[in-house]
């Protein structure tokens, strides 16, 4: 006797539901519940050692006072007195002033000279001679008439000043040095990239910093929010985002000749994943945003799937193990915490599923097969 279809449907149903039973774990998901976020801590997947932190006053607290920006610690410098060093490439004016019998020539006039009261008269001549200006040879030497090569590199214009007027006596009346540094190619800094005006500025005896120098370049061509800053001095190199320096923070750092500070457009995001109301990477467009303002970025957590108590957000930290922090949104506090929570860039939001996702699922894809079934049914019967 073969059997009715009336007969069979059912049958084939009641298998293809005691496969999906066994096959329950395997359902669509936009990502781990909690619990499977919190066992996977301390198992044998947890190859990178992440730890899990209940976001906390306290734990807030110690956030709020470490620094967003690793410093790497900088070879040392010397003294102000380093700005102020001649080098090769300088390009230098010297002017000699004598009084008396002149060793350069009348060439300039600075009038005659008389003395007081109860003073012998002084030389009746006196005049200065402008050199051409001169650059500084690669041995760090310049020409100087009736001297020879002088040794200008290392030096600062007095200690040259001297030099020539030491190197002077005895072909000259009591001469006078004035040296001036017109093109300061040794105690400058190349400052490129994304600034307005690229190229080498010079550094002065005051000192600048990070932030004075990309202002003394015309300023950054993009928002502060989306620049990173690369300064580089030898073998060594710090990158901090722009919107994180401030005039007092450790990171901006002070400069020193032959630096290189490059100015790149990194604009700063975060990705926001699992049962949210729109999963996407969202830029920063602020110099700081926190943890309420990211979820709301992407309408909150999804009403029909997410788990409130289980917002995530996965910080990688190259320094130290790898950070998971946890906020329950049932807990009114968690409120005050997410808005002191600052985000950093490259963090990852995480909505938690809620448990009891998998069964709505299953529920779901079961109306999807009975329906056809009852209908089946309803019409064998008439």
């Amino acid at each position: 006797m073969i059997p009715s279809l009336a007969s069979t449907v059912p049958r084939a149903v009641a298998l293809t539901c005691a496969a999906i039973l066994a096959g329950c774990a395997y359902l669509p998901s936009s990502g781990p519940t909690a619990r499977d976020i919190l066992n996977a801590q301390d198992s044998a997947a947890n190859a990178l050692g992440f730890t899990i932190a209940d976001l906390s006053p306290d734990l807030v607290d110690a956030l709020d006072a470490a620094p967003a920006a690793v410093v790497v610690p900088m070879p040392p410098m010397a003294g102000n007195a380093i700005f102020e060093r001649i080098g090769a490439g300088d390009t230098l004016s010297i002017s000699i002033f004598e009084v008396g019998t002149t060793l350069f020539g009348p060439s300039s006039g600075l009038g005659s000279l008389s003395g007081g009261i109860g003073m012998g008269p002084l030389p009746t001549t006196a005049a200065g001679q402008a050199m051409p200006a001169v650059t500084v040879a690669s041995d760090g030497t310049i020409p100087v008439p009736y001297v020879g090569r002088v040794m200008a590199a290392g030096r600062t214009p007095r200690e040259l000043e001297e030099a020539i007027r030491s190197g002077l006596k005895g072909k000259s009346q009591d001469p006078q040095v004035v040296v001036t540094v017109r093109d300061n190619l040794a105690n400058s800094v190349m400052v490129m990239g994304e600034v307005k005006k690229p190229g080498r500025v010079p550094l002065s005896v005051a000192g600048e910093r990070v932030l004075d120098m990309v202002a003394l370049a015309g300023g950054a061509a993009y928002p502060m929010t989306d620049v990173s800053a690369r300064l580089s001095r030898g073998p060594i190199s710090l990158e901090v985002p722009l919107a994180e320096l401030t005039p007092e923070s450790d990171a901006n750092l002070m400069l020193r000749p032959q630096d290189r500070l490059m100015i790149e457009r990194r604009p700063r995001s975060f990705s926001v994943l699992g049962a949210a109301g729109k999963v996407a990477q969202i830029p920063f467009d602020a110099p700081k945003i926190n943890l309420a303002e990211a979820v709301a970025k992407v309408g909150g957590p999804g009403d029909s799937q997410a788990d409130p108590r289980a917002i995530f957000v996965f910080r990688y930290q190259p320094q130290s193990s790898p950070v998971i922090y946890r906020l329950d949104l049932m807990n009114p506090t968690s409120y005050f915490l997410a808005q002191r929570f600052a985000m950093r860039d490259r963090d990852v939001v995480y909505i938690a599923n809620a448990e009891s996702n998998g069964l709505t699922k299953f529920v779901s894809i079961l109306n999807l097969l009975f329906s056809p079934v009852y209908t089946t049914n309803q019409f064998f019967r008439k």
